[in-house]
């Protein structure tokens, strides 16, 4: 049984995640966002829930005690969130990360597909996602970053991945692809150490997501 802390628990790809986890495990889940009431119904036996945001140190900090793994799924500031993260995981001895963000951390997205995710997302923001994805990389912890291609809801789990220092392939993918990546970490925690991976369904390659 594996203790995990899911960061943006009402997140989409979370809650498909969460769903899986239940489902398919007997792993128990703290459910960690900034509105509690958000969540639903819960599985008192094998769910807990903690409203904190990812900024507020001591709680995170609280909420990290007697994890085994932590996946992060957040939307905002990233830098901020990925030190407090990484300093609450550190402070805590929990040692396995998951973090998903978006595909461009390297400029390794090529042709007018690159240049295109640039301007669109605009650099302040690809900076700040960046400098966070720097932070985690740097740090002792056991991380998997997920570069996620843009995403949508297709019913599908039809991915590839690409490592580090590799072209970023393909434009689109779904939501169900990216969380089956995720519980393929959770089930095997060794799979993927200390790993950037671009996710992208194959055959979407193009200037624009479609």
């Amino acid at each position: 049984m594996t203790k995990i802390l899911i960061l943006g628990a009402n997140g989409q790809i979370a809650k498909i995640v969460r769903d899986r986890l239940l489902n398919e495990t007997k792993d128990q889940l703290t459910l960690y966002l900034r509105r509690a009431n958000r969540i639903g119904e819960v599985q008192s036996a094998r769910e807990n829930v903690i409203e904190g945001d990812v900024n507020d140190y001591e709680t995170l900090r609280h909420a990290m005690v007697g994890q085994d793994i932590v996946y992060a799924n957040l939307g905002g500031e990233f830098e901020p969130m990925a030190a407090n993260i990484i300093k609450a995981m550190e402070a805590t001895g929990v040692n396995r990360l998951i973090y998903v963000t978006g595909l461009g951390l390297y400029h390794e997205v090529p042709g007018e597909f690159g240049c295109w995710v640039e301007s669109s997302i605009g650099t302040p923001i690809m900076d700040d996602t960046r400098r966070a994805a720097k932070i985690i990389e740097n740090s002792n912890v056991n991380y998997t970053i997920i570069r996620a291609a843009y995403m949508n809801n297709d019913h599908e789990i039809d991915y590839e991945l690409t490592e580090k220092g590799t072209p970023f392939k393909g434009t689109i993918i779904s939501r169900e692809s990216i969380a089956d990546l995720i519980m393929k970490v959770i089930n095997d925690p060794k799979l993927h150490e200390f790993s950037s991976l671009g996710i992208n369904k194959p055959g979407t390659d193009g200037d624009r997501p479609y």
